[in-house]
Formats: C-alpha cells, structure tokens, sequence
C-alpha cells in the first residue's frame, strides 16, 4: 500500500467552493497525507481546518502560468506565508528559461527560498511538457543551486503531467539530497507507484481518495 504521506492531497480548481476545500481538508487529516495544496485565496481556511495537525497547508504561487514578475511572486509568498502556509510550489516563467535568462530565475528562485526560511518548504515548478530535456536538467540545476526544497513536473494545467521519463530525469539532475513531486495527471494507484519507482518523493494529485481505495 502506498503512504498516505507521500501525497498533497490538491484541490486547485478555479471553481473551488468553501466547503470543497474543507472537505478535502478532512480527508487529508482522516488519511494522514502530507499537506492540502490549494489557491492562495484558500490559504487561511486550510490552516484553520489543519491546526494543530502533522497535515501541512501548501500554497501554489505564479499558478498556473509563472508569467508574473518576481516581485509579484515575492508577494504572493509573504502573503501566502502569513496566512499559513508551510509549503509553497511556485512556478517558474518557462519563458525566460527557453530565453536562456537563467540569472533571471535563479535569483527569483532564490528570493523567494529566502523568504521562505529554513521552515517552509519551497517547491519549484517547472511545467516538464513545454521544456526539453535540456532545459529540464537546466531548470533543477538552477532550483538546487537556489536552495529550493523540490522541483516538481507540473502544474497539471497545461498540455500534459508528470512521465515516469521525467521524473527519472529530474531526480538524475538533482541527487538524493532533493525533493522530487511528480504532479498533474496522476489518477490510479499503479501510476503513482510508477512515479515513486521513478524517484518521485512526493505526490500531487486530486484523484487522492480513488488512489487510497484502489491501493488496499
């Protein structure tokens, strides 16, 4: 049976409702899963509903497209952070990486893991199904040298998720002193435990409670 704490149990959907969100949160608490990963405007239920639990809240931030400045995503992490958020997944400009700005998105990496702190878990997205291989091994490098926690394949937004090819691929760019979450597309338990033989450490997907029940 695979862990319950190998996944963030997501509910990121644009029409989201208040109690969608609380519901999600229970399941999280009743299964033990690592963290609830929501919008930022959902942030401070979430924490509300986790106080005082081992279930951390996580906080997407540039989501989905990371086409935002690096002061905006500044700002959406301090405001994410203060509404409770213990684990922030940010997106990368996938732009400015194909421009070959790498500077560009280490130091905005960089900040970003500053304001974070040694306590708050940064995980940098970098949406796999628009990059090269190249330019994936480019994108951990650089998430690593900034001292993000995890890189992660997808936003589970664009034209395609996570692959068993780049997840084995990200964990060879990053080493084993590194998170790596495989996320978008993930809906049985045999894919999920394909992404883990791969070298995933980390889950993201909505099909959480289906996974869980298939899995026994």
């Amino acid at each position: 049976m695979i862990a319950a704490a190998y996944f963030d149990h997501t509910i990121l959907k644009a029409d989201a409702t208040e109690e969608q969100v609380k519901r999600v949160c229970g399941e999280a608490l009743r299964y033990g899963f690592a963290s609830v990963c929501v919008n930022q405007y959902y942030t401070a239920l979430a924490a509300k509903q986790l106080k005082d639990s081992a279930v951390k809240v996580c906080t997407v931030v540039g989501f989905p497209l990371g086409m935002t400045s690096a002061e905006v995503k500044a700002f959406e992490t301090k405001a994410a952070i203060a509404d409770g958020a213990q684990e922030i997944d940010m997106v990368i400009n996938v732009g400015a990486l194909k421009d070959g700005k790498h500077e560009e998105i280490l130091q905005e990496v960089r900040r970003l893991k500053e304001i974070c702190g040694k306590e708050i878990v940064l995980k940098v997205i970098l949406e796999t199904c628009l990059l090269t291989d190249e330019e994936k091994r480019t994108a951990c490098m650089l998430a690593k040298q900034a001292g993000a926690d995890f890189v992660k394949t997808s936003t589970g937004f664009s034209t395609g998720g996570a692959t068993e090819h780049d997840v084995a691929l990200m964990r060879g760019a990053v080493g084993d002193d590194m998170g790596v979450k495989a996320s978008g597309g993930i809906h049985t338990a045999d894919e999920a435990r394909r992404m883990l033989d791969a070298g995933a450490s980390r889950l993201g997907t909505s099909a959480t409670i289906a996974i869980m029940e298939e899995d026994v």
